[in-house]
């Protein structure tokens, strides 16, 4: 068989992603941070967009014709406002640039307003820097000091060693005896049991700290920590061979004690969420209402506007410039639109779907897939999924992500299926009123939950329980 070359026709069609429509998805799946920072970076590189200030009229707002030909007209002309700046005759300089002059040195009580003291920014000590000060500060030779050093730039978050001794010793230039010396001392600096190896060996530091040393404590933290953790405590009175009572009194006192005695420095800022839209009962009914506060209003500026109604006082190349810059802007102006009103439907569609969440919280939440919104107001799946993404809404019950709502069924006995949200409220809510001495294990929490109309399996139960970091029910008991 001979190969030829051939030239044919075909149809095909294809998706083509415009920079426009690139932009355009983009915005969509901004969260509320990200989308004021990506405006605001958009008003620095167009000169055609500014922001519109508070109080202005909407005249101004307008975007222009898709086309990129005439702009609308100006309802009227504004004229140029001019300020003549002048000195003034009658100030005696000589005496303002002495007072100018000396007034650092005056103090907030001769007359100057100091700042007031809830607009200074306090910096929280961070663990680094509280060792280090007592590192300076103690009575240590300089061999001391420098391996403190490298046990202190070791430590991880919760206030643990991270590096062997033998690693410490090799980079310090220093003997292992020597770095081990300097680590026992650190260990009793505040917090007790900082530089730790493990949590037998914070325990024991703290232990000994408060003269436990030889107790029923220190026994327990050093041969029975496994049996301390699941709570066999019958064990441990019989391998000590004490009461039981003993060993209750030695757990309350272990307990107090601190396992990671770092994170009281951590510095972990608290991170505030300004919600993308609002849900407020109004009646019987929900009012959608959009948070558009902080979000910059744009519009095209008149400058341009007027530039390019009289088209011959400019260059060819300006104008071109100019024309683009303005059909960008008038892109960026309406895709921001229509990210609102996709959001405003979407959580519209929520709403009507989770209106028993809204009365009843938690456990009135309703099984919800992406599927159903997108039939719901007509989208695709995948748009639905980038509008609830990293987007809050504050409803009756509190402050959510969108991506809350969406929960898998689990089936009940009669009647309709259940959110899997909604079991995972109903398990914690069991937890939190069992009996500590005897509590649920996890085939006695499905059989309440079947008592509720929800049919859920024990490995289901056991699943759902670990996911909300709640501890086996030997784990949970309490005999005391």
């Amino acid at each position: 068989m001979a190969l030829e070359l051939r030239q044919s026709l075909g149809l095909a069609q294809q998706l083509i992603m415009t920079p426009q429509l690139q932009q355009a998805i983009k915005l969509l799946q901004l969260s509320r941070l990200e989308l004021v920072e990506t405006l605001y970076e958009e008003m620095e590189t167009n000169p055609v967009l500014e922001e519109q200030v508070p109080g202005e009229g909407e005249a101004d707002s307008t975007t222009p014709a898709d086309d990129g030909d005439e702009p609308p007209k100006e309802s009227q002309e504004l004229p140029e406002v001019t300020v003549e700046e002048r000195a003034r005759d009658d100030v005696d300089w000589e005496n303002y640039l002495s007072e100018y002059n000396t007034g650092w040195a005056e103090s907030p009580a001769e007359g100057k307003e100091a700042p007031s003291f809830e607009n200074i920014t306090a910096t929280k000590t961070n663990l680094s820097t509280h060792l280090t000060w007592q590192l300076n500060v103690s009575n240590f030779d300089e061999q001391q000091r420098e391996i403190g050093t490298h046990i202190i730039g070791n430590l991880d978050d919760d206030g643990y060693l991270d590096s062997t001794l033998e690693e410490i010793a090799e980079s310090a230039g220093h003997p292992v005896e020597k770095v081990l010396e300097t680590l026992r001392l650190i260990q009793n600096f505040d917090p007790v049991g900082v530089a730790a190896r493990d949590t037998r060996e914070a325990l024991l530091v703290q232990a000994r700290f408060h003269d436990l040393g030889g107790t029923i404590v220190e026994k327990i933290i050093m041969d029975h920590l496994g049996d301390l953790e699941t709570r066999r405590y019958d064990q441990i009175a019989k391998g000590l061979s004490v009461t039981l009572q003993e060993v209750l009194t030695a757990v309350s006192v272990i307990q107090g004690l601190e396992p990671k005695p770092g994170r009281i420095y951590l510095n972990e800022e608290t991170v505030y969420i300004t919600p993308d839209i609002y849900v407020y009962k109004v009646g019987d009914d929900y009012e959608i209402v959009l948070n558009e506060d902080g979000l910059p209003k744009l519009r095209i500026n008149g400058y341009y506007r007027d530039i390019m109604r009289n088209r011959n006082s400019v260059s060819e190349k300006a104008k071109t410039y100019i024309q683009e810059k303005m059909k960008s802007a008038a892109w960026l102006i309406k895709s921001i639109h229509q990210r609102q009103r996709t959001i405003y439907r979407v959580t519209e569609s929520i709403v009507r779907f989770q209106e028993s969440f809204l009365a009843n919280g938690v456990t009135g939440l309703k099984p919800l897939v992406l599927r159903n919104v997108a039939e719901d107001i007509q989208m695709h799946e995948s748009t639905v999924s980038r509008v609830t993404t990293n987007k809050y809404v504050h409803t009756p019950q509190g402050l959510f992500e969108l991506k809350f709502f969406f929960n898998s069924s689990i089936s009940s006995v009669h009647g309709d299926d259940v959110a899997s949200e909604s079991v995972k409220e109903h398990i914690r809510t069991i937890v939190k009123s069992e009996n500590r001495a005897k509590p649920f294990s996890d085939q006695g929490i499905a059989d309440l939950l079947e008592k509720m109309n929800i049919k859920v399996a024990r490995r289901t139960i056991a699943k759902y329980r670990e996911s909300m970091d709640i501890l086996p029910s030997r784990k949970r008991k309490n005999p005391y």
